[in-house]
């Protein structure tokens, strides 16, 4: 493998990994604010236990996409000095606003939720955790704002060898950007509803005595899981009428758009291959639709079968299987932005700055050792963050330290 070919791996995979964090995220953000919600209005004490188990998960997992996400600005620097130094001035004002979003805002008021248990006021403290959710919003907006520059390059003048930014509405109102937005949200929803619905069965699977907290979760993540499966479908299906032409081509794998779409840029920019890899966007693209059909699926008979209380409880074999559902958005995210990524090769900016111009100036061994570095040490997140995980799921409710009142602490005032 070549210097270029070393630094795609890199990033692939190193943005891949932090994808998986992400999702999660989004959907468990949602999903907690919504539990509190009800346990606020509603004074019950099992989504109050429900607010605290979920939300003690999604903060390992939040804790650690902090850390992924922060080597993935790093590379932009350290790999692909080229890409910034062209277009930097223009997709780094999205960047710069999602940094001040997640890392100042979300940030702040996540640890102001953590720490306010039993010291802010009940509305004050729902109010804290749906600002929460909201900035991750943001926070994924900008990031797609940003990458959707890259797809569809708008609002901006070329002064000398550099872009600059002129118009930052149209960059945010870039159909690259909103419908990939929507797409990758409620993705996250998915993702998140399919994780509590499959913790959910693995305590009721083991006749926990917590039946109440996991027959109402999975209820939630059942009834999120089958709208959330129609709405993306809805904005993914739009999406594909904004694909660049060679990217429709490849997906096609029609040889005569392929020749085509090849012939006019050609026509535009000179001799060379402007066509993306063919076997890796009908790959992307045929995996996510078929694991698309497999949840469409799952989380139809599972909306039937939670209608029945006695089917929630003891049906073992539902149970596990959506137990072995949960790791399936993931796939189907990450297959998803392969097919989006890789459809956009040769260009990283497309149709202004192809990938081979966008490289830092790094020798072969440098980037390999960079590769070796980056990927042990998120092989190495991605264990702990798993391990955490699946150790705190397994334990349930009773060992949640979120919200836990010391033992000698003052008895507060009754939230409810």
């Amino acid at each position: 493998m070549d210097t270029l070919d070393l630094a795609r791996l890199q990033f692939a995979l190193t943005a891949g990994a932090h994808f998986l964090f992400v999702a999660l995220t989004l959907g468990l953000a949602t999903i907690v604010a919504v539990i509190q919600t009800r346990a606020t209005f509603g004074g019950n004490p099992v989504h109050l236990r429900m607010t605290r188990f979920w939300g003690q998960l999604y903060l390992i997992n939040y804790a650690m996409g902090i850390v992924t996400g922060l080597v993935m600005e790093f590379q932009l620097g350290l790999s692909w000095s080229g890409l910034t130094n062209y277009a930097g001035d223009v997709f780094g004002s999205a960047l710069a606003i999602e940094t001040l979003a997640a890392f100042f805002v979300e940030s702040t008021f996540l640890g102001l939720w953590i720490f306010g248990w039993n010291r802010l006021n009940r509305w004050a403290h729902l109010a804290v955790i749906w600002v929460v959710t909201l900035t991750a919003y943001a926070s994924a907006f900008f990031i797609m704002t940003a990458n959707g520059f890259l797809q569809n390059p708008v609002g901006h003048v070329l002064e000398g060898d550099r872009l600059r930014l002129t118009d930052f509405g149209a960059m945010v109102a870039n159909p690259a950007a909103q419908l990939a937005f929507w797409h990758v949200l409620v993705g996250g929803l998915i993702t998140g509803a399919f994780f509590v619905a499959g913790v959910s069965a693995y305590h009721l699977c083991r006749r926990t005595p917590e039946q109440d907290v996991f027959r109402k979760s999975l209820r939630i993540g059942i009834g999120l899981a089958l709208p959330a499966v129609f709405v993306n479908a809805v904005f993914g299906g739009i999406s594909f009428q904004t694909l660049q032409p060679a990217k429709t081509a490849a997906w096609t794998n029609d040889a005569g758009r392929l020749a085509e779409a090849q012939a006019e840029m050609v026509a535009r920019f000179g001799p060379g291959d402007y066509l993306p890899p063919v076997g890796w966007v009908q790959a992307g693209g045929i995996t996510m639709l078929t694991l698309f059909a497999v949840m469409l699926a799952v989380a139809g008979l599972s909306f039937l079968l939670m209608l029945f209380r006695p089917v929630v409880r003891g049906f073992r074999l539902w149970h596990w299987l959506l137990v072995l559902m949960i790791p399936v958005p993931f796939v189907t995210m990450l297959s998803g932005w392969i097919f989006r990524e890789m459809g956009r090769q040769p260009w990283a900016v497309y149709g202004l700055l192809r990938t081979s111009e966008a490289m830092s100036p790094v020798t072969p061994g440098q980037m390999l050792f960079s590769l070796i570095a980056f990927c042990a040490t998120f092989a190495v997140l991605i264990s702990v963050n798993t391990w955490l995980l699946a150790r705190q799921a397994r334990r349930g409710p009773g060992a949640v330290a979120l919200g836990d009142r010391p033992a000698d602490a003052p008895v507060p005032v009754p939230s409810f």
